[in-house]
């Protein structure tokens, strides 16, 4: 399976603990069950749920001071999921080119967000690699 799968299964575990209030590693297992991934796909999965969850309140803080007039807590969970993801990935993973973050973050809110989501997380990673990653 591609890493865009992975990925996409990565933003549905976080939006399922973001959503559902639910424990990390409960949600990987129920996750990673359902998903058929290779070892190294599930090796990203993992590292990056663990991850985004580890440094969530820094992933928010970076979101608020780069989505001007609109806090972390106010925009959209399928948003949110993915701009932790993305930003995640951006600041913390050598492993993926940040034009294929941000690539893929807009793939996943054309899918799961609402119309204006695209340009809306597009609008916010830009500026989050403009300046370089965490403020």
């Amino acid at each position: 399976m591609s890493r865009r799968v992975a990925r996409q299964v990565a933003f549905q575990t976080l939006f399922q603990i973001d959503v559902g209030n639910c424990d990390v590693e409960e949600a990987l297992q129920q996750r990673l069950a359902d998903a058929v991934l290779d070892e190294a796909n599930e090796q990203y999965v993992n590292e990056v749920v663990r991850g985004v969850y580890a440094y969530r309140a820094a992933l928010d803080a970076q979101i608020n001071d780069v989505s001007t007039g609109w806090r972390a807590d106010r925009i959209g969970a399928v948003e949110r999921s993915i701009l932790r993801l993305a930003i995640y990935e951006i600041v913390f993973r050598d492993d993926v080119p940040v034009p294929v973050s941000v690539n893929e973050a807009v793939e996943l809110a054309k899918r799961f967000g609402d119309d204006d989501a695209p340009r809306f997380i597009n609008g916010v990673l830009g500026t989050v690699v403009r300046d370089g990653g965490f403020a």
